[in-house]
């Protein structure tokens, strides 16, 4: 309440005589919360309220200029030593509302096609040098968060020595396809939640992690998804396009398909373990439970892609010993074969 109290007045200061109304927006993941201020006139704005002594929201405005060929929030004002920003409206429809409010399936994919265009426009403007680099330290260190905070937190059950050398062996087959990939800009949370409807474009939100990293990336966080699960078939087709796309645009993407499709299943090991292990950290140590429940949709994308590539095998062995066998796993055995990795 003291800092929505101290948000109030500097809205006040910098709008003297102006009676602003402020009601809440969303909150992230960390400390950062959002709120609407609206006009008398009804024109509305966001301000971001980023607490200096949890948050550096340097980030935040550099990786918007390096994004500005996409429909990103102009930045109207701010306050770097309260950690206050006013930001531009985009709106107040998420692409996961819309998703979940018209379940046709041409409207999902005119929204990702839509959303596919405005990263492709931002893997256009990549350049080294620029951001931070997704290298090996970063990945490994989002990799630790599984057996730290999922197993030993969430299951309760920390990895034996056994269990430690299938781990082991599964991060030593998958660091190499990851780091070989392409790099380009990566938003690094590209996701429906982050995309909101507006006039023209989708507007793109959360994007101060940006980093310079695997082409894959964004398109794995965009399709695997916390809150909306797609099947096989829309998200291969998906895929597809996106490919299509990046070719016809010049970005460096495989000229074979299933190389490109392998190379995306193999990044979202990645991921999907790293979030698993943010989603318990949030509950275990911020007393966040918003996404707990969504851990198990990530466990089985996991069992998915170790299932199906024989280098990956480590991973699903210490999946099925720490959450055992279920009906994720008879539909493995029927429809995913197992694949090798040309190369690896």
């Amino acid at each position: 309440m003291q800092r929505l109290e101290q948000l109030k007045k500097w809205l006040a200061q910098q709008y003297p005589g102006v009676e602003i109304q402020v009601e809440f927006a969303a909150a992230d993941a960390d400390f950062r919360r959002y709120f609407r201020a609206i006009w008398p006139d009804g024109a509305s704005r966001i301000v971001m309220d980023a607490p200096p002594e949890h948050m550096n929201t340097d980030a935040y405005v550099k990786v918007r200029d390096v994004f500005a060929m996409v429909r990103v929030p102009q930045i109207l004002l701010r306050d770097r030593e309260q950690g206050f920003m006013l930001l531009e409206d985009l709106g107040k429809i998420t692409y996961l509302a819309a998703l979940q409010h018209d379940e046709r399936p041409q409207v999902h994919q005119h929204l990702l096609l839509e959303a596919l265009d405005t990263l492709v426009e931002i893997q256009r403007g990549s350049q080294p040098g620029v951001l931070p680099e997704y290298d090996e330290a970063l990945l490994l260190r989002e990799l630790s968060l599984f057996p730290d905070w999922y197993c030993a937190k969430e299951l309760q059950k920390p990895l034996n020595f056994a269990q430690k050398q299938l781990w082991d062996a599964g991060v030593k087959a998958l660091l190499p396809m990851l780091l070989s990939q392409p790099k380009v800009f990566v938003h690094r949370d590209f996701i429906v939640r982050n995309l909101m409807l507006s006039a023209g474009a989708p507007g793109v939100l959360d994007f101060q992690d940006a980093v310079y990293g695997p082409v894959s990336y964004d398109l794995v966080s965009l399709l695997r998804d916390a809150f909306i699960e797609w099947d096989e078939p829309f998200v291969l087709d998906i895929a597809i396009r996106y490919w299509e796309k990046a070719r016809a645009a010049g970005l460096p993407v495989p000229e074979a398909f299933d190389d490109f499709y392998r190379a995306f299943e193999w990044m979202g090991v990645q991921r999907h373990l790293k979030v698993a292990g943010i989603f318990s950290r949030l509950h275990h140590r911020d007393g966040k439970d918003k996404y707990r429940a969504e851990i198990p949709r990530f466990i089985k994308y996991l069992k998915r892609a170790t299932r199906r590539y024989h280098e990956l095998a480590p991973f699903y062995q210490l999946l099925v010993q720490l959450v055992g066998k279920d009906e994720t796993d008879a539909e493995l055995q029927s429809s995913y074969p197992v694949l090798g990795v040309k190369g690896s």
